[in-house]
């Protein structure tokens, strides 16, 4: 899985395609967690700084290919990187053009210098993109010199940019950005070797979000720790009352299924035996504490403090731990106290030593909310993509880059 990488290539005079995921959240057009572009700019910097010029290009949100946008306009990430590149980009970065190929972008890229930053706008303006159509990835390679993949966080896709582009680029070098290489370094390469004990902590709202990643890791890991309301759907194949919890009960079959595939291969499954319920959810509602069954009349809305216990004892004593969901509502405090006590027992366990590895847009977040982004080993900027990687899913898009 490991590849060659944007520092070990020559880019002297050279143009360098780099595929980003700036696909961050936006609220009237302010982009209001910027931590994906935050982390593509050591790749960019690589490049500026050896002499090379860099067509960068993203999607963002969900335009339907028809042209032109303007909520969805790239220009929110373009002052973001005009503000983090400052002068390393000579004359600014550029944002022309309404879509990915029309003259305005087609010149801008040829008229390119060493140094300079060009932005392509949003790669979804164009149907071409989401099909994967190769006629319009060869209109893309024909305006770089080198192709670099820095989208963890799209590489599950093979979107147009990430398959048939670097493909159509061939036999120009096609590498990885370093936040990808850092990306396949924590989660792929963790869970082929990793240091034992080796704990998955699993949460979230459904069984069936998270059910190929726990068939997946079964097996691999000593234990996995289940919270959030799936954990309430493995409650009940036990045989205990939820009362009004979210439950999935057509995968209580399947929970049961994979608890007995659990115990077959020897990996402990921990469940929460306590769980802090209210009538509803909202904001300074009354709660309670339930050990055992949660009555009719309630609702689980995060793990309880010997959930917490429990959970903490086991990460501690964890060599690598891989955590992708929340225990509970964490956007809706108090329901954010079991997330953040994970998120503490993970960053006292890097502390000692560990491999800490958080992925999942909720994770992240939660994490980020907890101010403890920096004690853990790593923060995946992908959500569906680590979620597919501890599925064990074949990821298309890896395959034109150069190996290692």
């Amino acid at each position: 899985m490991a590849k060659l990488t944007i520092d070990r290539v020559e880019v002297a005079g050279q143009k360098v395609f780099v595929r980003a995921d700036f696909n961050v959240p936006l609220e009237d057009g302010r982009i209001t967690d910027d931590r994906r572009i935050r982390l593509t700019i050591p790749t960019l910097e690589s490049v500026l700084a050896r002499g090379g010029s860099i067509i960068a290009a993203s999607h963002l949100g969900r335009p339907e290919g028809k042209g032109f946008e303007a909520e969805f306009s790239a220009a929110p990430v373009q002052a973001r990187l005009n503000e983090l590149l400052g002068a390393k980009a000579k004359g600014g970065v550029k944002l022309v053009g309404r879509i990915p190929t029309d003259t305005e972008s087609a010149a801008a890229a040829a008229a390119l210098q060493p140094g300079q930053v060009l932005l392509l706008e949003n790669l979804r303006f164009e149907k071409g993109e989401k099909k994967g159509d190769p006629a319009f990835a060869a209109k893309l390679a024909g305006y770089a010199d080198i192709y670099c993949n820095d989208a963890f966080g799209a590489s599950h896709r093979t979107d147009a940019s990430m398959l048939a582009l670097p493909m159509a680029m061939k036999p120009r070098p096609c590498v990885a950005g370093l936040l990808l290489a850092r990306e396949l370094a924590y989660l792929s390469e963790t869970l082929k070797s990793p240091k034992k004990p080796f704990v998955a902590i699993l949460g979230g709202a459904k069984v069936s979000d998270k059910l190929h990643a726990l068939r997946n890791l079964i097996g691999r890991v000593d234990s996995i720790i289940v919270g959030g309301a799936m954990a309430y759907t493995f409650l009940m194949a036990q045989g205990h009352g939820m009362g009004r919890s979210r439950v999935q009960a057509d995968m209580v079959d399947e929970a049961k299924s994979i608890l007995s595939l659990a115990k077959e291969r020897g990996t402990r499954i921990l469940l929460p035996v306590d769980h802090v319920c209210a009538a509803e959810l909202k904001d300074g509602v009354a709660t309670r504490t339930v050990a055992g069954d949660i009555p009719a009349d309630l609702m689980g809305l995060d793990i309880g403090p010997a959930s917490e216990q429990v959970f903490a004892t086991e990460i501690n004593g964890a060599a690598t731990v891989v955590w992708n969901g929340p225990m509970g509502v964490f956007e809706t405090p108090p329901f954010d106290r079991g997330t953040n006590a994970v998120a503490k027992a993970l960053a006292a366990a890097t502390a000692r030593g560990a491999v800490t590895v958080a992925g999942g847009g909720d994770t992240a977040a939660a994490v980020e909310a907890a101010g403890l982004a920096s004690a853990l080993s790593h923060i995946s900027t992908g959500g569906g993509a680590s979620l597919e990687m501890l599925e064990g899913r074949h990821f298309e898009s890896l395959d034109p880059l150069m190996d290692a």
